[in-house]
């Protein structure tokens, strides 16, 4: 983890993918294999169906065509494959200036991460934040008396793996974490309504960018407002501070995306495909 970790504090794009939170909780979704040379750190993993691709070195801006170079080359021979890059940060696009006749790069809208104001997320504050607000009052005055808020740590792991129900690949990656929660720098917020727990997120900040990275947030739909209520009391409990939040991507599906637009983005992080021809 340390090593890797050097690496990854090499670049800061910004995105959900340079959040090194996020590759330990997905590490059981796809294969994934890096190596090394002494400018920086490259991927390679497997899908599902069998393909092999990569994403964006892990290295300085300087070094970054080198990488990219090693990492095609690794497909190429080794592989025997075309290079596959996907989510690769706007910034590396523009450092890479790949030429036309020899890739194709284009947006992927999919992975693309939604930016927003900590600040606004803390307060609700503002017309833009009317309903939430209104979803959010509504949760308070309901449940008056009969909630807390908690930070959580590794001896929960049993009402937490609980929560999540079943164990998929997201939930092995939260147990790793759990379990190794004295090398990662990290916190976990939860709602307990009833004495029962509801809602569970796990968030990490990074200085650089002054941002949160917000991984995993999961609660009981059924209880209106609490989706709004640990957004908020997350931040103001956890990171009161931190100016920026990234709440990463909506995999393209559509509930997920009319959600993350309803908390009203600053900014999108763009992503892009990048294949060799």
């Amino acid at each position: 983890y340390n090593s890797i970790k050097e690496y990854y504090q090499m670049r800061r794009p910004e995105t959900a993918d340079s959040n090194i939170l996020d590759l330990y909780i997905w590490l059981n979704c796809y294969p994934t294999w890096y190596f090394t040379n002494d400018k920086g750190l490259m991927w390679v993993a497997k899908s599902e169906d069998g393909q092999y691709y990569s994403s964006i070195p892990c290295c300085k801006d300087e070094d970054l065509k080198e990488c990219f170079l090693e990492t095609q080359k690794y497909f190429n021979e080794v592989l025997q494959k075309k290079l596959v890059m996907y989510v690769v940060d706007k910034a590396a696009v523009d450092l890479l200036q790949l030429p036309e006749d020899e890739y194709v790069v284009v947006p992927d809208r999919t992975y693309a991460d939604y930016v927003y104001d900590a600040e606004k997320l803390r307060t609700f504050s503002g017309k833009k934040y009317h309903k939430k607000k209104n979803h959010l009052n509504a949760f308070k005055r309901e449940y008056e008396g009969r909630y807390e808020f908690k930070f959580l740590s590794k001896k929960d792991e049993p009402e937490i793996l609980a929560f999540l129900e079943f164990i998929d690949s997201e939930a092995v990656g939260i147990k790793y974490i759990l379990e190794h929660e004295e090398v990662f720098d990290y916190k976990i917020g939860a709602v307990y309504v009833d004495n029962k727990l509801e809602a569970f997120t796990i968030g990490n900040y990074e200085s650089r960018e002054d941002m949160v990275y917000i991984p995993v947030e999961k609660a009981n739909p059924e209880i209106r407002g609490l989706y709004p209520y640990i957004c908020s009391q997350f931040l103001i409990e956890a990171f009161p501070e931190a100016g920026k939040e990234n709440r990463e991507d909506d995999m393209g599906l559509e509930g997920l995306r009319k959600s993350k637009l309803s908390y009203n983005p600053i900014y999108m992080v763009e992503k892009y495909t990048i294949i060799q021809k």
